[in-house]
């Protein structure tokens, strides 16, 4: 959960699939397709999305790499097929290795990817790739082919459909740009992302070197709301061998002298990254959950599983039968964040009562939601205990959320888990560092394991670090190499 992390409202994509369908040309193909979205309308889209990914996720600041990126991306865009578009790019805090791309030219990569990346080649064929995704319009495109009913916006970890709604709305709602795209959008990305990358004087053998490098981490699940690259962009098949292929037909057609691949200069950029979970933004260690910037702690019950999101922290048994949210209130006030919440969470006040959680003014709820079944008209009840504690004029929540037949074996769990939440002063717990990517300079020629070993690697850590830079421990690797370690 992050400093920044506020709620914010849910996308207004229900406007997107009910528009009246038109035909237009594909600006790539230039053959007529049925489209529900505009292209003006996908500007006001990414102009809508922008914000909200920003402010749900995060973003890196690393300004160099952001110059690089938006500068070369820039340069893609002039030549693509849609040169006129206004394309913008962000790096986003997450460890999670992806790159996406949503409607009206808006790119984002992630940290994680960067630190994925070995040379500036590979970073632009990604982004060549993402900008065909643009160009293409595949991405209305599938919001036009999907009817938003067969959608299942469940998020993160949440252990049951019926406490989705306890979950962050807006992240729900952004799962509707992480569709998966089919086999014939991502061999088009392919092909637009090898044809825009080579014509700016990239070798796009690179690109095909990362998505192998992709396919041997087999990346399928999702952290912090942003899923994995292969779960939004499903590899295609022989995806390495076509590509290579397609450079060597560009490069054959463009005769350019030297392809650039430059691998130094982006090593030296990277160092310094923040390499996977920063716990500067909450971290777990024994049974206790600590936000170094924010200050506070709490336990976590025994035996359940915690998910970290920059929205909210989710807490939920192996068996599915409970789930604990914590997050921030937009409001200032205890009353009027009880009062705002509950309302948009359509929950029925059953008692509430004030009192203090280690010193700080707090407000306990008991409440109930009734819901019908429109299939077989039966009647269900979740009971939630909610928790509205003022810290230093921050308002943290608490909700703590179960079936009426299973919440009184939850409730005090669900209670001393809220009322042990606190201030935390320990510096050990606040001073933590995130591990950061490191590019050091080989001394001595041998193998990438001699390597490693010189600069101290436990040989535990060796084959993930091989990944990493992309070689094999038994590479040869020359004195002056610059590689890439985690510190």
């Amino acid at each position: 959960m992050k400093k920044i992390t506020f709620p914010v409202k849910a996308l207004l994509l229900v406007i997107s699939v009910l528009l009246i369908p038109s035909c237009a040309i594909n600006p790539v193909t230039g053959k007529k397709q049925l489209m529900f979205v505009s292209e003006s309308q996908e500007a006001a889209m990414g102009a809508e999305y922008d914000p909200q990914i920003v402010s749900s996720f995060g973003l890196y600041d690393n300004q160099e790499l952001l110059n690089l990126i938006t500068e070369r991306g820039t340069e893609i865009g002039k030549i693509s097929h849609r040169p006129n578009l206004q394309y913008h790019f962000r790096i986003l805090d997450s460890p999670v290795v992806n790159a996406f791309a949503v409607p009206g030219g808006y790119v984002y990569v992630t940290r994680g990817i960067l630190a994925q990346f070995n040379n500036e080649a590979e970073l632009m064929g990604v982004l060549g790739h993402e900008i065909g995704h643009v160009t293409a319009r595949h991405s209305a495109q599938q919001m036009t082919n999907q009817q938003l009913a067969q959608l299942g916006l469940v998020v993160g970890m949440v252990a049951s459909k019926e406490f989705a709604k306890f979950a962050d709305v807006a992240s729900q709602g952004l799962q509707l740009l992480f569709l998966k795209f089919s086999r014939d959008h991502e061999n088009q990305a392919d092909r637009l992302g090898v044809e825009y990358a080579s014509k700016i004087g990239y070798d796009t053998h690179k690109m095909a070197d990362f998505f192998n490098v992709l396919k041997k981490m087999q990346l399928e699940s999702s952290q912090g709301g942003i899923p994995t690259f292969l779960s939004t962009h499903p590899d295609p098949g022989d995806r390495y061998d076509r590509v290579n292929q397609l450079t060597d037909v560009w490069q054959d057609s463009l005769g350019i002298s030297k392809w650039e691949v430059n691998q130094d200069n982006y090593l030296r950029m990277i160092d310094g990254l923040v390499y996977g979970e920063d716990p500067r933004q909450g971290y777990v260690e024994g049974n206790m959950f600590y936000h170094p910037e924010l200050k506070f702690q709490y336990p976590i019950p025994g035996g359940w599983t915690l998910a970290n999101s920059p929205l909210q922290v989710q807490m939920s048994p192996e068996n599915g039968k409970a789930l604990i949210v914590f997050t921030l209130a937009q409001q200032n006030n205890l009353d009027q964040a009880a009062s705002e919440t509950l309302k948009n969470l359509n929950l029925d006040v059953l008692n509430s009562t004030r009192n203090t959680v280690n010193g700080m003014p707090a407000l306990g709820v008991l409440s109930e939601q009734a819901s019908q079944d429109q299939q077989t008209g039966e009647t269900s009840k979740l009971k939630v205990l909610s928790y509205f504690i003022d810290y230093n004029g921050q308002i943290f929540v608490f909700h703590g959320v179960s079936n009426e037949a299973d919440f009184d074996s939850y409730f005090r769990l669900f209670e001393s888990t809220m009322v042990s939440f606190n201030k935390l002063t320990d510096q050990r717990k606040i001073n933590v560092e995130p591990k950061r990517v490191r590019i050091k300079q080989v001394q001595n020629s041998g193998t990438l394991a001699d390597a490693f070993r010189a600069f101290g690697i436990p040989q535990a850590d060796m084959n993930n670090l091989a990944l990493l830079n992309d070689l094999e421990l038994t590479d040869r690797v020359e004195r002056g190499k610059l590689i890439k370690i985690i510190q």
